[in-house]
C-alpha cells in the first residue's frame, strides 16, 4: 500500500514528468555537443563536460520537482501549493518534451549522415578531403638549389630545415617532419596525392639560389585540395639577413592559416642564434652530412660543428648537433657507447647553459637519461621539448617508446608514438616502434596490421620482422613468426650494418620456435664463442633462444649481461610479453625491480 501511495504521490507532484523531459532536453543537449562543438573546434573534454552536468543535474531536477510546484503565483513549495489548491496544469512538458525529440532526432540523424559522407565504407578510415585534413596543417617540402654551384645543396637543405623548424614552434599548426618530406622531389606536380599521403591541407614549396654573400629565396604556399596558390614572395637579401627572410617566412605562413600565436612562439621563430653568417653556413653543412646517417658523414657533420664553434664559441645549434652525432654513432660504429654518450653529454649540457630553451639539446639529454635508464630524468626533458616545438616528431617518439612504454604507461605511450607517426608518416623505426607498442600492450592483431604497413615503407629493416615474429608467435601463428625470424637473418646478412650480431640469435630462435634444438644449440655455441673472442653479440636477443629452449638460468644470466650493456629492449623487461614464462622467479624479478624501481612503474 505504502508503494502504491508513494508512486501515486510521485505522479501527482509531476515527478515522472520532469524525468522524461529531462531526459528528451538532455539528449538534445548532448546532441549538440558532439555534433556542433567539433565544428567550433570546441575540445573534446568540453563535449565530456557536458555530459557528466547532465547527469549530475538528473537526480536535483527530481528533487526539484517532489519538493516545489509551479503556480500560476509562481514556483511555491508543494505543501504550500496544496494548502492552497493550486496546482499546475501541467501541459508545456508535453511541448518540451516534442520540440526536444524532434530537434534530437534531427541532430541525430544529421551526424549519422555526415559520418557517413565523411568515413570510407572500405578502410573507415577519414578520405583525405578538404573536410578531413586539417586545416592548420603543412608541409615542407626540399627547396630546390637553383645556384649555379651544385654544392650548394646544402644551403637550400638547412634553409628548409630551418624554416621548418620555425613553424613547427607553433603549436596552432600540425607541420610534418623534414624525414617524411625529403622524398619528395622540390617541385612535384601531383600535391593532391602528397597531401593525403602526408596528412596536410597545405603545401610550401621554395627554391635557393646563392651568390657569394647574396641569396634568392623563392616560396609559395598551396592548397593542396584545390591545388590554389594562397600566397607567393621573392626575398633578395645578404646573406646575413637569412634568419629575417626564415622568420617572415614563417610569420606569413601563420597568418595565411590563421594560426594562433603565443607571445614566447612569435619570439621563438624570430630568434637569432648565431650574428655569424659564415659559423650558420658551417652549421649547415654539419646538419647535411647529419641526415647522411653513416659513420662517416657524422663524424664529418662533427667537423663541420667544431668549425662553426670556432667562428662563434656561443653558437648554441652547433652544441646541439655535436650531441645528436655522438648520440647516433655507436648506431653505425663499433665505437664505444659510454665516451661516446660522455661527449655527448656535455655538448647537451652546453648549448642548454647557452639556450636554455633549445629542443633539440633537450631531447638529446633525454636519450642519455634513457640510456642510464633514469627514465623520470629522461620524461621531464621530452616533455620540456615538447613544450618549446610542439610539432616535434623525435621528442614524442622518444616519450613514448623509450619512457612511458618501460614504465606501463601504455595508453599514453600509443598516443605519444602515433603522434609521431602522424608528424613523420614515412619514418620506418617510428612505424616500427608502434607496432611494438602494441605488441607491449598486448593488442595483437594492431600490431601486426601496423607492422605490416612498416614493412611496405622498408622491407630491409630487420627490426620490423622481430616485432612481427614476436606478434605472430604471441597470436599462436608459430608458422608465420618463423618465416619472420628467417627473414631476420636474410635481411642483416644482405645489408649487414657493422655492428653487433643481430642476425644469427633470432635465427637460433626459429631453429628453437620449429623444434630443432640441436641446431639452435649449435648456433647458440657460437655466439657465446663469438662473445668470448670480441664481445660483439646481441646479448637479450640470445637471452631470448635461452629462453625459447626453457634455460631459464642461462636467459637470466643473458638479460643481466643485457643490462650491462645498456641494451634498448632490457628497458621493457616489466611490460614485455616474450618474458612473461620468467615472472614471479626471484632472480628474474630482482633484476626487473633494478631496471625499472617499483616506484617509477606504472
Amino acid at each position: 500500500m505504502k508503494n502504491t501511495n508513494f508512486f501515486a504521490e510521485l505522479k501527482r507532484r509531476n515527478v515522472y514528468k520532469v524525468a522524461i523531459a529531462y531526459g528528451v532536453v538532455a539528449w538534445l543537449l548532448m546532441q549538440v555537443a558532439s555534433q556542433i562543438f567539433p565544428f567550433f573546434e570546441i575540445p573534446n573534454w568540453a563535449v565530456r563536460l557536458v555530459v557528466l552536468l547532465l547527469v549530475i543535474g538528473f537526480p536535483i531536477a527530481l528533487i526539484i520537482a517532489w519538493a516545489f510546484e509551479t503556480t500560476p503565483e509562481g514556483i511555491k513549495r508543494t505543501q504550500a501549493a496544496d494548502a492552497a489548491g493550486q496546482r499546475s496544469r501541467g501541459g508545456a512538458w508535453v511541448y518540451i518534451v516534442l520540440i526536444g525529440a524532434a530537434l534530437s532526432i534531427g541532430l541525430f540523424f544529421l551526424g549519422r549522415y555526415t559520418a557517413s559522407r565523411t568515413y570510407s565504407t572500405e578502410s573507415g578510415r577519414p578520405p583525405a578531403t578538404a573536410g578531413s585534413l586539417p586545416e592548420k596543417s603543412i608541409a615542407v617540402l626540399p627547396f630546390e638549389n637553383l645556384s649555379e654551384e651544385k654544392g650548394n645543396a646544402y644551403f637550400a637543405d638547412g634553409i628548409q630545415e630551418e624554416v621548418l623548424t620555425r613553424l613547427a614552434k607553433i603549436a596552432d599548426l600540425k607541420v610534418i617532419s623534414r624525414t617524411s618530406t625529403q622524398q619528395y622531389q622540390s617541385k612535384p606536380g601531383n600535391l593532391s596525392e602528397i597531401g593525403k599521403q602526408l596528412g596536410v591541407a597545405h603545401i610550401l614549396e621554395g627554391s635557393v639560389q646563392k651568390v657569394a654573400d647574396q641569396i634568392r629565396v623563392n616560396v609559395q604556399l598551396i592548397n593542396a585540395i584545390t591545388d590554389a596558390h594562397l600566397w607567393a614572395e621573392t626575398y633578395d637579401r645578404k646573406l646575413t639577413d637569412i634568419f629575417a627572410v626564415e622568420t617572415d617566412i614563417a610569420k606569413t605562413i601563420a597568418e595565411t592559416l590563421r594560426a594562433r600565436l603565443t607571445g614566447a612562439e612569435q619570439s621563438a621563430i624570430a630568434a637569432r642564434p648565431t650574428e655569424d653568417s659564415e659559423a650558420h653556413e658551417l652549421y649547415l653543412r654539419g646538419r647535411y652530412f647529419f641526415g647522411k646517417r653513416t659513420a662517416g658523414d657524422l663524424k664529418r657533420a662533427n667537423a663541420y660543428f667544431n668549425q662553426a664553434l670556432a667562428k662563434d664559441p656561443n653558437y648554441a645549434p652547433a652544441y646541439a648537433g655535436i650531441a645528436d652525432s655522438y648520440v647516433l654513432l655507436p648506431e653505425y660504429s663499433d665505437e664505444p657507447p659510454a665516451e661516446l654518450f660522455s661527449k655527448a653529454r656535455a655538448a647537451a649540457e652546453k648549448a642548454l647553459a647557452i639556450d636554455n630553451d633549445l629542443a633539440e639539446a633537450r631531447v638529446s639529454l633525454g636519450l642519455l637519461h634513457g640510456a642510464d635508464l633514469n627514465l623520470n630524468a629522461a620524461k621531464r626533458e621530452f616533455e620540456r621539448a615538447l613544450e618549446l616545438n610542439p610539432n616535434y616528431a623525435t621528442a614524442h617518439y622518444f616519450l613514448g617508446f623509450t619512457v612511458l612504454a618501460p614504465l606501463g604507461q601504455l595508453d599514453q605511450a600509443l598516443a605519444e608514438v602515433k603522434r609521431a607517426v602522424e608528424l613523420d608518416p614515412f619514418s620506418p623505426i617510428m612505424n616500427t616502434n608502434f607496432g611494438l607498442c602494441y605488441i607491449l600492450a598486448r593488442r595483437y592483431p594492431e600490431a601486426i596490421a601496423q607492422l605490416r604497413k612498416a614493412t611496405e615503407l622498408d622491407p630491409n629493416f630487420s627490426q620490423t620482422h622481430i616485432f612481427l615474429g614476436l606478434a605472430s608467435e604471441m597470436s599462436g601463428d608459430s608458422a608465420g613468426a618463423i618465416r619472420e625470424y628467417e627473414k631476420v637473418y636474410e635481411v642483416e646478412k644482405a645489408n649487414p650494418t657493422g655492428g653487433k650480431d643481430v642476425a644469427s640469435p633470432w635465427l637460433a630462435y626459429a631453429y628453437a620456435l620449429q623444434g630443432e634444438r640441436e641446431k639452435a644449440l649449435q648456433l647458440l655455441g657460437q655466439l657465446e664463442d663469438l662473445e668470448r673472442r670480441n664481445g660483439r653479440v646481441f646479448a637479450y636477443a640470445v637471452a631470448m633462444v635461452h629462453l625459447r629452449l626453457g634455460q631459464r638460468e642461462q636467459a637470466i644470466d643473458w638479460l643481466e649481461r643485457s643490462y650491462r650493456d645498456k641494451e634498448l629492449p632490457i628497458s621493457f623487461i616489466k611490460v614485455n610479453p616474450a618474458l612473461d614464462p620468467l615472472r614471479g622467479d626471484p632472480r628474474f624479478e630482482k633484476l626487473a625491480n633494478q631496471i625499472i624501481p617499483p616506484g617509477d612503474a606504472r
